[in-house]
């Protein structure tokens, strides 16, 4: 796998800008001495968001933990992610929108390069700590982001479950447009 969780919070560690995380991080739960898997804001939050095979750059597709990426998209405060059925008989693109400030970047999953993939792996572990020590430092703030995850698990449960039913319609739907182009071609 080309994305390095241990190797990333070494590098963090090694950043003057970025060293605080890890050291408020380690010092509300615990040394990181284990995978990213084994961390509390993923087994108490991301690891909760179901995920759906989806399109994936072809080159780079045993590089990444895929499902990883979209559980981090999905359960991050500053992203959304959709899917695009475009055909029926494809997968789906996964679809990613970042809004920083009064910009909004859309980007198919498919589309992006190696180094884009391990910048967003960055970004959205380091906002799960980030989050992850406000809990532990501060109630106030705990209450508002607990409150914030168990919306956007909410939304994410209603939208799986409504993806689900959307492509036994899209297959539905083809299925029918076959039965009526074979009937006109027997008359």
């Amino acid at each position: 796998m080309l994305f390095n969780f241990q190797a990333y919070i070494e590098e963090l560690k090694e950043n003057p800008e970025k060293k605080e995380v890890v050291e408020k991080y380690e010092k509300a739960f615990w040394q990181i001495e284990w995978e990213l898997i084994d961390q509390a804001w993923y087994k108490d939050y991301v690891s909760k968001f179901k995920v759906l095979p989806h399109k994936v750059p072809e080159e780079l597709k045993e590089d990444f933990d895929w499902d990883i990426l979209m559980k981090l998209v999905w359960s991050s405060f500053s992203s959304d992610g959709l899917f695009d059925y475009n055909d029926w008989e494809e997968l789906p693109e996964f679809v990613i929108s970042v809004q920083s400030w009064d910009q909004v970047v859309v980007k198919k999953m498919s589309e992006l390069w190696g180094f884009q993939i391990l910048r967003l792996y960055e970004i959205y572990i380091e906002e799960q700590m980030n989050l992850q020590i406000l809990i532990a430092e501060d109630e106030k703030e705990k209450e508002a982001i607990l409150a914030q995850r168990e919306s956007r698990m909410h939304r994410w449960n209603i939208v799986f479950d409504n993806l689900e039913k959307e492509k036994l319609e899209i297959v539905d739907k083809k299925e029918r447009e076959d039965k009526l182009t074979n009937l006109m071609d027997q008359l």
